[in-house]
């Protein structure tokens, strides 16, 4: 999976935006202002960040070795994944919807109904 097609995936969910808040290389995606994947432009192996569920985090890691705990982030609840590495791209468009559904889970219940009925 390259970096266009992850932009492309990430921007098919459902109220996604795309920003950079913290520098011009690091583009973060948001659901409702809350974010859940940061993609890195300029690294020398291409990668992303996500939020992933601790135990789910720990058994991705041990499995891929595109997998390991994310810099800069809750190393309990973020994972970095290396795009060009072992893990199919199948798997990856799982992880950063699982990402995306993590953020949600989270939010207000009168917003996360809006997103339960789909």
């Amino acid at each position: 999976m390259n970096i266009e097609e992850v932009r492309t995936y990430s921007l098919s969910l459902k109220n996604t935006a795309e920003s950079f808040p913290f520098d011009d290389v690091s583009l973060v995606f948001k659901v409702e202002n809350k974010m859940y994947l940061l993609l890195s432009l300029d690294a020398e192996e291409p990668n992303i960040a996500v939020k992933c569920d601790p135990e789910a985090a720990t058994e991705l890691r041990e499995r891929y070795a595109a997998v390991c705990p994310a810099y800069h982030f809750n190393k309990k609840h973020w994972n970095t994944i290396y795009l060009e590495s072992d893990m199919p791209d199948t798997e990856i468009k799982e992880q950063i919807h699982h990402s995306y559904r993590q953020v949600i889970a989270k939010l207000p219940k009168k917003i996360r109904d809006a997103y339960e009925r789909e």
